[in-house]
């Protein structure tokens, strides 16, 4: 789409942008269904998120992590994220785009240039988690390649099964 820019995020100058994108992804699950309030309260209770938007800048730095900012017409619509587990295999974390800005291609272009970058970073594989009604967001990680897998990492108890589990070898 003509005007849309993924662009990596320049700290600390991008950082508040960066955390209100990430709140405002935290409060679209915490109302999306009764069962993503139990995944939110699991995985991001308030103070360990809080604790978590502080520390973004360094859990995602250059070289081994990155933060992109998805730019519509000079104005942030959408971040994405992928920081290392190992060093051959990264995570991707929070891709998220404003609801204004669903349909303009800004996920799908955010995601691809997580790919190219962790690619370009030397990473083997990439894995990332998902809710397993995010039918949109599932089409879309297969559409550029990724491939269901179980889960990865320990998990919080009785969360795996609404979750989707993905990874791509690059």
């Amino acid at each position: 789409m003509a005007g849309l820019r993924v662009r990596a995020a320049e700290m600390p100058r991008d950082l508040p942008v960066v955390q209100e994108l990430c709140w405002e992804y935290r409060d679209y699950l915490l109302n999306f269904s009764t069962e993503m309030n139990h995944l939110v309260e699991a995985f991001y209770p308030y103070d360990a998120y809080a604790a978590l938007m502080a520390d973004l800048p360094t859990r995602h730095a250059r070289p081994q992590g990155i933060i992109l900012l998805a730019d519509l017409e000079g104005v942030a619509v959408g971040c994405g994220m992928y920081h290392p587990l190992t060093p051959s295999d990264a995570e991707i974390k929070r891709v998220f785009v404003r609801e204004t800005a669903r349909g303009t291609g800004a996920g799908f272009h955010l995601s691809r240039a997580l790919i190219e970058q962790a690619r370009a970073d030397g990473y083997k594989r990439i894995f990332l988690d998902t809710n397993k009604d995010f039918v949109a967001a599932r089409k879309l990680y297969e559409k550029l390649g990724f491939s269901n897998r179980g889960p990865y990492s320990e998990l919080p108890p009785g969360t795996a099964a609404l979750m989707a589990f993905y990874e791509i070898t690059l």
